[in-house]
C-alpha cells in the first residue's frame, strides 16, 4: 500500500482515514481491532478531461470488493491537458474529522528513498505546496478542506493541470492528506507526452573498509527525463587475476529525473592482499547505461605493520652503517679533519741508498 511515511522521509501518521473506491459517501465498515484505523489509496475508476486518459486497476475477483483501490495514481497527457482523478477517504471513528488536502513535489533523498516536499506558507499565511514541480499542478479546488462525518466514506475529486510549456517525461508528485498535524499521501506517476530519454551516470566510486567488511560507494545521477529502475554489476580485476565481483542485480531505488543518490554495495569477496581495479556498470530499461572505474589497494593491517616495522629497522641499520663508515674515514683521512698519519723518519748518514 503506497502510504507515504513523511513529507521529508515519508513518516506514517495517525489520521483515522481509509481510502476506498466508493464514488459517493456511504457508511463505512469499522476496522478490526488489530488493523490500523486509516490508510490512503486512490479511488477505483478514473475520469479524464481534454485529451488525457488515465488507467485504473480492476476490482477484486467476481466483484467481491468493488471498492478495491489502485496502488498509485498513473496519469498521462500532453502539455496543456487537464487530468481528473479522485481520492477516497474514510473516517472509521465516532468523531467528525477535518482533513486538508494538497499536492506535493516528489524527490529522492540522498540515500535514494522516495519523499515529498513539505507545505510552504504563502504570503497570507496559508499553507501551499512546493511551486517548482508537478505538485503545484494538483488542485482540490473548494474541496481542499473536507469534513468527514463519523463512520463515513467520502470521495474527493482533484485535477492535474499540465502547463502548456511543460517538458516531456516523468513528473513525480503526490497527493497529501493532513489532519491534526499528521500527514499521509499517495504517489502520483505523471507523464507528459513527448520524446523521452533514459540516461544516467555513475560517479564518485570508492572502496571503504577491508576484507569481508568492504563496501563500494558510488553516486547515481539521472540525466534523462524518465524515472529509472537501475541494475548494477561489478567487475574486479587484481594483479593476480580476476577477483569475485557482483553479478547484475536490481537496485532497491527508483531514480527520479534530475535526481542524485549516494549508494553503497557490500563486497564480501574483496581480496586480502592485492591491488584491484573495479568497474561498475549500471543499466536501466530504455537503453540507459553507464560505467565508472576506480582502483584500490588491499593490504592486511597486521602485514602492513610488520612491513612498516621491517622497513624502519632496515632504514635504521643502513643509517647506522653509513655513520660508522663515515666516522672511520674521518679518523684516517687528513683532508677530512682527522689526525694526520706521521711519515716514517730516515737517518741522514750520507750513504747511498
Amino acid at each position: 500500500m503506497p502510504v507515504l511515511h513523511s513529507l521529508t522521509s515519508l513518516r506514517r501518521v495517525g489520521v483515522p482515514l481509509l481510502a476506498a473506491a466508493a464514488l459517493y459517501a456511504t457508511p463505512a465498515h469499522p476496522a478490526a481491532a488489530d488493523e490500523p484505523g486509516w490508510t490512503a489509496e486512490p479511488a477505483a475508476g478514473t475520469a479524464a478531461a481534454g485529451t488525457a486518459a488515465a488507467g485504473a486497476a480492476a476490482a477484486g475477483p467476481g466483484g467481491a470488493r468493488p471498492y478495491a483501490a489502485r496502488p498509485y495514481y498513473y496519469l498521462s497527457g500532453t502539455a496543456g491537458t487537464v487530468l481528473e482523478d479522485r481520492l477516497a477517504l474514510t473516517n472509521t471513528t465516532d468523531t467528525e474529522r477535518t482533513v486538508t488536502l494538497r499536492g506535493a513535489d516528489a524527490y529522492n533523498t540522498t540515500e535514494g528513498a522516495f519523499a515529498v516536499r513539505p507545505a510552504q506558507p504563502a504570503a497570507g499565511g496559508r499553507s501551499t505546496g512546493h511551486w517548482t514541480g508537478a505538485g503545484a499542478w494538483i488542485s482540490f479546488g473548494a474541496a481542499a478542506t473536507v469534513k468527514i462525518p463519523p463512520r463515513t466514506r467520502a470521495v474527493v475529486p482533484f485535477t492535474v493541470t499540465v502547463p502548456p510549456a511543460s517538458p516531456p517525461g516523468d513528473h513525480p508528485a503526490a497527493v497529501v492528506a493532513t489532519e491534526g498535524g499528521h500527514e499521509v499521501g499517495v504517489r502520483v506517476h505523471l507523464r507528459v507526452g513527448g520524446p523521452t530519454l533514459a540516461a544516467l551516470t555513475v560517479e564518485d566510486v570508492s572502496v571503504r573498509g577491508k576484507g569481508a567488511a568492504s563496501v563500494i560507494a558510488y553516486t547515481l545521477v539521472n540525466r534523462g527525463n524518465v524515472a529509472l529502475a537501475p541494475e548494477l554489476s561489478i567487475r574486479a580485476e587484481g594483479r593476480f587475476g580476476e577477483v569475485p565481483g557482483r553479478g547484475a542485480r536490481a537496485l532497491p531505488v527508483e531514480l527520479l529525473p534530475g535526481q542524485r543518490v549516494e549508494l553503497t554495495e557490500p563486497w564480501p569477496g574483496a581480496p586480502v592482499l592485492d591491488r584491484v581495479r573495479l568497474t561498475l556498470t549500471v543499466t536501466a530499461p530504455g537503453g540507459a547505461r553507464a560505467t565508472a572505474a576506480t582502483s584500490a589497494w588491499f593490504l592486511p593491517w597486521r602485514l602492513a605493520l610488520w612491513l612498516g616495522g621491517a622497513l624502519l629497522a632496515l632504514g635504521a641499520t643502513t643509517l647506522t652503517a653509513l655513520y660508522l663508515v663515515r666516522s672511520r674515514r674521518t679518523r684516517l683521512d687528513p683532508l677530512a679533519g682527522g689526525t694526520p698519519v706521521p711519515e716514517p723518519e730516515h737517518e741522514l748518514t750520507g750513504a747511498a741508498r
